[in-house]
């Protein structure tokens, strides 16, 4: 049996976020009102900086558990991980026990934060991977769309390869949305077609947060 990341754990991990981020940073919060208030749901998150994960679950609404990959899992900082909810990923190969614990976040009415991207880049959303289509179709959980924005801006004094502290970042989140056409198919085809449709929802809301917040 697969041991689905603890609830408790990323309610922990949610409430340090919220000291660090607000703590270090200015973030400024939309549209977190859209986000579902119960039942499974998956934030698709732009990946332009090493903070937008710890970002979104400072200010996210519910507690979230990120897909993150196994290279982070590292000594302390992979127990930690671990012990807020995290989920370790290796995206070089069709990790089963991921997929499995991803699924039963989803299924246990929880929340899962996915970087579509698969690494960090632009940030624009241009290049998804498959797996985010897959855990839409498969569990029927609602997309929600997270633009990260303000982070790579420019480097802080004190740390280059973070933020100026005290520095404002936007996060924008976006009305829910099904992937799927509602048939439930899972054949490649259908899951092409429901990436081609994420694909346009996450780039016209980073267009649109681009604008809300004139970045």
């Amino acid at each position: 049996m697969t041991e689905i990341p603890s609830a408790r754990g990323a309610e922990v991990g949610r409430r340090i976020g919220v000291g660090l981020m607000y703590g270090l940073w200015k973030p400024r919060v939309l549209g977190s009102w859209r986000v579902p208030a119960t039942g499974p749901v998956i934030y698709a998150v732009n990946h332009a900086h090493n903070i937008d994960g710890p970002m979104v679950m400072g200010v996210a609404p519910r507690p979230t558990h990120f897909l993150i990959k196994k290279e982070a899992f590292v000594g302390p900082l992979g127990r930690f991980l671990t012990g807020i909810g995290q989920l370790k990923v290796d995206r070089h190969s069709t990790d089963r026990t991921a997929i499995a614990r991803a699924l039963g976040v989803l299924e246990n009415g929880g929340v899962l934060g996915i970087f579509p991207e698969g690494t960090r880049g632009e940030g624009d959303f241009a290049s998804l991977r498959a797996g985010l289509a897959y855990f839409a179709v498969r569990s029927g959980a609602p997309i929600v769309p997270v633009a990260v924005l303000g982070s790579t801006d420019r480097p802080g004094r004190l740390i280059m390869a973070l933020p100026p502290l005290r520095s404002r970042v936007d996060v924008v989140f976006g009305d829910p949305f099904d992937a799927g056409d509602g048939s439930g198919r899972r054949t490649r085809k259908a899951l092409d077609e429901a990436t081609e449709r994420i694909q346009k929802q996450l780039t016209a809301h980073l267009e649109n947060a681009r604008r809300l917040t004139g970045r």
